[in-house]
């Protein structure tokens, strides 16, 4: 179990009015937590999946405006088929269980990947939600779903390649700004600050064009553990960081 910031004296360093617009999350370490409990893996799930909460809860009180979290990678159908189901049934219960709270709050849920490769009643129940929530305006919260960032870019280059097959657009007018476009929220701005809990030093082809000038906060405390204050000390550290995106600051 890990020990919680002092939140009160972090609150005094951070400045709300320079957070980060955008805080993308790799929730990580749920199946540890669980083991270490000797408990079932499915524990650890159950346990990540009601601390989402308490992090949506915390982003508007913070100055975060848009909170992406990596609930389902194309890579966990990998994963045993009995952990994938239990996966499956997870999302659509706590989708069904908190999408009045979540309207209540003005959190609008959305979503990213290939989200018609999954079962069919979640994708039933996240529609209903995702048109519930369509017109909130306080926290955009969008669930990374089969997603995987690889097949992001795929997808992307699929839908311009159909373009220039149709003549719509010509090879040289492609540009970084054309691909972008083309991603699955091109409306979401790039994450400001990347989030890995469990300590583990790699992005699991997450986000992979959206983060190219992200800071990166990785913490050892797993998913399940990390609470508002963890979230706070994160912004903090953001707070720190000089962001240059390839250019030069001069000195003041």
């Amino acid at each position: 179990m890990s020990t919680a910031p002092d939140q009160a004296a972090l609150a005094n360093r951070y400045d709300v009015a320079h957070a980060p617009q955008h805080v993308a999350i790799i929730m990580d370490g749920n199946g540890r937590w669980a083991r270490r409990r000797g408990l079932p893996r499915v524990a650890g799930h159950r346990a990540g999946a009601d601390n989402v909460r308490t992090i949506v809860e915390a982003c508007p009180n913070l100055g975060v405006k848009y909170l992406t979290l990596y609930t389902f990678s194309v890579e966990n159908w990998k994963r045993p088929r009995a952990e994938v189901r239990a996966l499956m049934a997870l999302l659509g219960r706590v989708l069904r269980r908190e999408a009045a709270e979540l309207h209540a709050q003005g959190v609008r849920v959305g979503a990213i990947g290939r989200l018609h490769e999954l079962p069919a009643p979640v994708q039933r129940i996240l529609q209903e939600v995702m048109d519930l929530t369509r017109g909130n305006t306080t926290l955009r919260l969008t669930l990374a779903l089969n997603y995987g960032g690889r097949a992001e870019i795929t997808d992307a280059c699929r839908q311009i390649a159909r373009r220039v097959a149709a003549g719509e657009t010509a090879p040289e007018e492609i540009s970084e700004d054309t691909i972008s476009r083309h991603l699955y929220a091109p409306d979401l701005p790039d994450p400001d600050l990347l989030i890995r809990t469990a300590g583990e030093m790699r992005v699991s082809n997450y986000l992979l064009w959206e983060i190219a000038y992200s800071e990166f906060w990785v913490t050892d405390t797993l998913w399940p553990d990390f609470h508002a204050p963890h979230l706070l000390e994160a912004l903090v550290a953001y707070q720190g960081r000089v962001r240059k995106f390839g250019g030069l600051v001069e000195p003041g």
